[in-house]
């Protein structure tokens, strides 16, 4: 398990790079195993980091294995403590939903991809330093209800049962970010009603996607 752990998290470091969800060593991820935690080391561009550089840490104990990790450790372990079925915290500075909460822009559901990943609400939360006990808990408040946190003048948390699932609703994240931008610039945008909104997280389809993404 440990072996596919650290290989998939190497796959998704690859992907938030490719994505442009983070560029040089931005950003954090992190994967659950029992009492373990495997997270990126500092100074690494995620893209960068092999399979067996990947930091494990007890989350007992506190014992580290490995290189230094993140500075945002206590963020990733936070969110770990406070709800067990997360197995995976992804954070990522991607550029235009920086620029768009840093602007003062709502991020509201319009599509049925936003409402199935992301949920009905997407709190935002004022700017804390980085890397410290304050950032650990504003993210962690947020989580005990939501799946994702953004972060004004700094980026975005997602967690999920796994991998894939906080990965998907970190992609999800900017690339709504996209559509809301160009709708604002080409007019009025369009959000969804609570009705809407409701109609599309009630689907069964909708279901199914979601019962697929936290297995993978």
């Amino acid at each position: 398990m440990e072996k596919e752990i650290r290989e998939h998290l190497s796959l998704y470091g690859k992907k938030i790079i490719e994505k442009g969800l983070a560029v040089g060593p931005g950003g954090n991820i992190s994967a659950r195993d029992g009492e373990f935690i495997y997270l990126s080391p500092t100074g690494f561009a995620l893209d960068e980091i092999a399979p067996e550089q990947w930091v494990k840490l007890n989350i007992k104990t506190g014992a580290v294995e490995g290189l230094k990790p993140t500075c945002e450790v206590s963020m990733h372990l936070g969110c770990y403590l406070q709800r067990s079925e997360i197995k995976a915290v992804i954070h990522t500075h991607p550029p235009l939903t920086i620029g768009l909460i840093s602007a003062g822009i709502d991020f509201k559901p319009f599509c049925p991809d936003f409402v199935a990943l992301l949920g009905k609400k997407v709190p935002i939360v004022s700017y804390v330093v980085p890397g410290g006990q304050e950032l650990r808990e504003v993210v962690v408040e947020q989580i005990k209800i939501y799946n994702v946190v953004l972060l004004i003048n700094h980026g975005v948390v997602c967690v999920g049962e796994s991998l894939k699932e906080a990965f998907s609703r970190s992609w999800v994240v900017e690339d709504s970010a996209k559509t809301i931008l160009a709708g604002t610039l080409a007019g009025k945008m369009r959000y969804f009603t609570e009705q809407e909104a409701d109609a599309i997280d009630n689907l069964p389809a909708e279901d199914f996607r979601r019962t697929l993404l936290k297995k993978l």
